[in-house]
């Protein structure tokens, strides 16, 4: 059922969607599942494509104990093209469905491949500058291609280099370090909170952009991401002239949502105190709720930093590009990444790590159903929520 709304669509690739797009979450915190959901109501619904073997026993099995790097590579494939297709099976045609692929991880090329031959609807990069998105993409050119920037100085870079390719993105995120989840679009700890990131600073140094490069306004929507969680924060983002707006922690914790129960209890729970920013192992910032893993992890940082070196990678695959602890890097994180983030999808609140955006969540500590945040977003409605039947007394 696709729901109706008060705002302008969004326009993506001659499709008019609902201008609410389902941010991209990995490990497999929105898989099949939560992205087929969010597409099914008229959104956009975005799979993480990072090994998603996790959330298939039979290719964990087959990759159990392998330090064979293309062999899971490969089997992440066969994983993300299964996720697609079940994506694609709950929608049954409605909004549409797309894949986040990082670019800093090695395989990005690959990823990028198989998502178009697997039917997504549009490829959506951050973690780096995509240059050769369009070149990848060339074979498929109904496929909505999406770079996910943070300032109006990376937007221009992005549309330069396109331009030359005879290409313009379909849509551009602009994803506001401040505030947002996971791995941030600043080079430092210092930058997070830089004004110029404001969402009214980007849009309107983006708008005198394409006036610049004569390029309609109109063409490429504007997708505000980080922190948004309100009806009436959609609607100002919107009245400033985004097109829509991007939302990961509040769909991580929906009933539909890829991850276990006490991943999404760790994020509603989480309190402003609790959450913390911080060095990711790809030499960026980034932004998760300080569980036992985490808390330990930072006590020892400036030791592990100071003793790093290269070592071999403890997951047999190279899931990044640059990683500190693999790289011996000691500006950046000395962590698998992987293996931590696989632990916080499990619901393994000892050992993982749970990135969450620095905002309140749209219906507090409640875990709701898709509909609902989609209907809030829209309306300003909150659900209500019937109180628990009283046990009945001998």
């Amino acid at each position: 059922m696709v729901l109706s709304s008060p705002f302008k669509p969004l326009q993506l690739k001659n499709r008019a969607v609902l201008p609410i797009v389902q941010g991209g979450m990995g490990i497999g915190i929105s898989a099949h599942r939560l992205a087929g959901t969010v597409a099914s109501f008229g959104a956009v619904g975005t799979i993480s494509s990072v090994d998603l073997r996790r959330h298939h026993a039979d290719l964990m099995a087959q990759t159990k104990g392998s330090r064979d790097k293309e062999f899971i590579n490969a089997v992440n494939l066969v994983a993300l093209d299964r996720e697609i297709k079940a994506a694609k099976d709950i929608a049954q045609g409605r909004g549409m469905i797309a894949v986040n692929i990082m670019r800093a991880v090695a395989d990005y090329a690959a990823y990028v491949r198989q998502a178009c031959e697997s039917g997504a609807d549009a490829v959506v990069v951050g973690a780096g500058l995509p240059f050769d998105l369009p070149d990848l993409t060339a074979e498929f050119p109904d496929v909505a291609l999406i770079p996910i920037l943070s300032d109006a100085r990376g937007i221009s870079v992005i549309l330069k280099k396109w331009m030359r390719k005879n290409r313009l993105p379909d849509a551009i995120v602009i994803e506001n370090p401040q505030f947002a989840a996971g791995h941030l679009g600043a080079t430092s700890l210092d930058q997070v909170n830089d004004p110029h990131f404001a969402f009214a600073t980007v849009l309107e140094e983006t708008f005198a952009l394409f006036r610049e490069l004569g390029i309609e306004r109109e063409r490429i929507p504007l997708i505000a991401a980080g922190g948004v969680h309100s009806h009436q924060q959609m609607s100002e983002l919107l009245a400033l002239g985004a097109s829509a707006v991007q939302l990961g922690t509040p769909f991580a914790v929906t009933e539909e949502g890829d991850a276990h129960i006490n991943f999404k209890k760790v994020l509603v729970n989480a309190q402003a105190e609790d959450i913390v920013t911080f060095m990711s192992v790809a030499g960026l910032p980034a932004r998760a709720v300080r569980t036992p893993w985490l808390a330990n992890y930072l006590d020892k940082e400036a030791k592990l930093q100071r003793l790093a070196k290269p070592k071999a990678c403890t997951v047999g695959f190279d899931c990044l590009q640059h990683c500190g602890l693999r790289d011996g890097n000691p500006k950046a994180g000395q962590f698998c990444i992987d293996t931590q983030l696989g632990f916080a999808m499990q619901g393994d609140v000892k050992r993982g790590l749970f990135f969450r955006g620095s905002e309140s969540l749209p219906f507090g500590g409640a875990i709701r159903p898709v509909k609902e945040l989609l209907m809030y977003l829209l309306t300003g409605v909150q659900p209500v929520v019937q109180a628990p039947v009283p046990m009945p007394t001998a």
